[in-house]
């Protein structure tokens, strides 16, 4: 059985009446690298990743090496066996959480999309993100900082490890602004 088929009748059961891209949707975050590092730092991974010193600086590839190194765990489990059958008992429950918190998200986690399709349902255009560097920075989370604007008002600022992060953040800002009033 493939990953999405076993995933969806064990993990999804909530999601079953979802349309498809409700469940791409979801999926895209169970996959993402952000996701995969997350569980990695629940269980500790970064105490057995072994690098050099130089990589070990490298704090903007640390989510990457994180997410590899849990695919890593995965993949050494899935082949010692050949079955799902070490991984489910423990996976299974962190995946079904995380999907029922990404699918209670009425923008299922990715605010710029949510937002792109509030900006062109209501307004027939789309917003503009003015993106620069945050000098100095206080923490590395915020090297970036971003504004949202539609029709030259200012919706949302944030700020982020990366530019589509900053950007992600200001659209989350608008978003839950915008949505939060009509919803409440």
């Amino acid at each position: 059985m493939r990953w999405p088929d076993w995933w969806r009748q064990r993990c999804c059961s909530k999601l079953s009446q979802a349309s498809v891209g409700e469940f791409a949707a979801v999926r895209s975050v169970l996959v993402s690298d952000r996701l995969l590092a997350e569980f990695a730092q629940q269980f500790g991974l970064e105490r057995y990743v072994v690098m050099t010193s130089s990589v070990a600086a490298d704090r903007l590839g640390e989510r990457s090496r994180l997410a590899d190194a849990f695919e890593a765990v995965l993949g050494a489990l899935y082949l010692s066996t050949g079955t799902m059958k070490l991984i489910r008992p423990w996976l299974d429950p962190l995946l079904a959480e995380k999907a029922a918190e990404v699918y209670r998200d009425p923008a299922r986690q990715n605010y710029k999309d949510a937002l792109q399709e509030w900006t062109q349902a209501q307004h027939k255009c789309l917003p503009q993100y003015r993106t620069q560097f945050n000098e100095p920075a206080r923490v590395e989370s915020e090297r970036f900082i971003a504004e949202v604007w539609l029709q030259e008002q200012c919706l949302g600022v944030g700020t982020g490890h990366s530019k589509k992060a900053a950007e992600q953040a200001a659209a989350k800002v608008a978003f839950l602004a915008i949505v939060s009033p009509q919803t409440g």
